[in-house]
């Protein structure tokens, strides 16, 4: 099979990871890199002297197959529809856009010009995750109880997004992989410390109808790097902990059980403290699981999981989470 001819579009911090991962699919094949700061481009040429270089989109995206975009989220819309309309298959990194209109025009672009667009939600391919989710399919945690992550560090500090529509994205798009549902409702806290107007920290909690909640935790202003979550259920408990350079995920066979009958409070509930299980998860880079799946949804193959309506799903969270944000906390329907 010929390998597909993908462009990158932006060659920042994560932009170049996306381009050196595409230089090296068996799949694909490194067409062009466009990028506006000279520095950025010099450096490509040096690392990767094969691919057409250039500051022209144009010219860029002329031979290519298909484009991932990953430029700031300001120019998301814009760019993926001027593609979508000119028959390129777009991968599109978080965020999708910054408002949910702009999210749904870019499906709607898709779907009128009959091409592929995905969102770029990473975790969802992380083998953790994967597990993490069979684990919850097949019953043996319990019924889901609740759930919290953290995703906090000190810098990088953006100054056009807070730390929600930075980071959130992850744990949303994660929550909905796992849980299979989407929140009803969500409230949402922060403070800009360093500059106005932007929040450093955000507390964000998310209901859902089947009774589970989500608190996360988002911040650039913490003394702490860490990328956590845990799932507490009926039966056992989990946690995902992705700054383990090896036991990424543990189980632990711990709850409280309620027999059918007692005779006191105090025989009414007991701790049931079990065995930590700690599975064996495959070292693979989920940038590559991403990547590889968008050059199969070129090549004709479903998407079935980031699709651009799972993007849409996030915006619209994230949009509503900002609403409550400016109303101090206040509860915000999802519709």
């Amino acid at each position: 099979m010929k390998p597909v001819r993908v462009a990158v579009i932006g060659a920042g911090n994560w932009g170049r990871n996306h381009v050196r991962t595409v230089a090296a699919l068996a799949e694909a094949e490194l067409a062009a890199v466009c990028d506006l700061d000279p520095k950025r481009r010099a450096a490509v040429e040096r690392q990767f002297p094969g691919a057409l270089v250039t500051e022209s989109l144009d010219e860029a995206v002329a031979g290519a197959d298909a484009v991932v975009v990953a430029t700031p989220g300001r120019s998301h819309s814009e760019l993926a529809i001027r593609l979508l309309e000119a028959g390129k298959p777009v991968l599109v990194e978080k965020p999708l856009a910054l408002n949910v209109e702009d999210a749904e025009a870019i499906a709607a672009a898709s779907d009128d010009n009959g091409v592929p667009a995905l969102i770029g939600h990473l975790l969802v391919f992380h083998p953790a995750v994967e597990r993490l989710k069979g684990l919850i399919g097949s019953g043996e945690l319990g019924d889901l109880l609740y759930l919290y992550s953290q995703r906090v560090n000190l810098g990088q500090i953006r100054p056009d997004e807070n730390a929600l529509w930075s980071f959130g994205p992850h744990d949303i798009s994660v929550a909905l992989e796992l849980l299979g549902e989407e929140p009803i409702a969500v409230t949402a806290q922060g403070k800009g410390y360093l500059q106005e107007g932007i929040e450093d920290v955000v507390f964000m909690v998310m209901e859902f109808a089947s009774g589970v909640i989500m608190n996360v935790q988002l911040s650039w202003l913490d003394p702490h790097k860490e990328r956590r979550l845990t799932v507490v259920g009926s039966n056992k408990m989990a946690v995902f902990d992705d700054m383990e350079p090896r036991e990424k995920l543990k189980i632990y066979d711990k709850g409280v059980t309620r027999p059918p009958e007692y005779r006191s409070f105090g025989e009414s509930l007991s701790v049931r403290e079990g065995d930590i299980f700690i599975p064996r998860i495959a070292n693979a880079e989920p940038l590559a699981a991403e990547l590889k799946h968008f050059v199969g949804v070129v090549g004709g193959e479903p998407n079935d999981r980031i699709s651009v309506a799972s993007g849409v799903r996030v915006i619209k969270i994230l949009e509503a989470a900002s609403k409550s944000l400016k109303m101090s906390g206040e509860r915000v329907k999802i519709v």
